[in-house]
């Protein structure tokens, strides 16, 4: 048996091999759905931002080693990527290194969601993980 890579004369049909392959992988990348809300690390002044232009805002506030926050994570990616969510700003409150922001919103525990829309608080769950709460939740800031 002989390897066709190996024989002579082949480097031609390799890279084109090769040049299909990664088209492939390019057209899977750009074909996957992007997440329509603006995720990013939480901070006061994006918050106060966000609010003074009346943006639809989640505070999600998570701890690395919280079970239930991961769920959360997974059906807060899930819901906001339809386009419905495009101005949503998602603020990532560490529940362990963000101590002050999180007593001066009030934060009970890890695993809290809070909804804005504009400055005015439009729900807020506590260790909720399923679909439909979290989808409601986040409902809550557009209207």
């Amino acid at each position: 048996m002989s390897n066709v890579a190996m024989q002579p004369g082949n480097t031609g049909m390799i890279a084109r091999v090769i040049t299909a392959l990664l088209a492939v992988l390019a057209i899977g990348l750009f074909a996957m759905p992007a997440a329509a809300a603006q995720v990013q690390k939480f901070d006061e002044q994006a918050l106060a931002r966000a609010q003074a232009q009346g943006r639809p805002v989640l505070v999600d506030v998570y701890a690395d080693w919280c079970s239930v926050c991961k769920v959360q994570h997974k059906q807060i990616t899930a819901i906001t990527a339809d386009p419905a969510y495009d101005r949503l700003l998602v603020l990532r409150l560490n529940y362990d290194t963000q101590k002050a922001e999180r007593r001066k919103l009030n934060v009970p525990r890890q695993s809290t969601l809070i909804a804005f829309k504009g400055r005015a608080e439009t729900g807020r769950v506590v260790a909720a993980s399923d679909h439909a709460t979290i989808a409601a939740l986040l409902q809550s800031t557009l209207k």
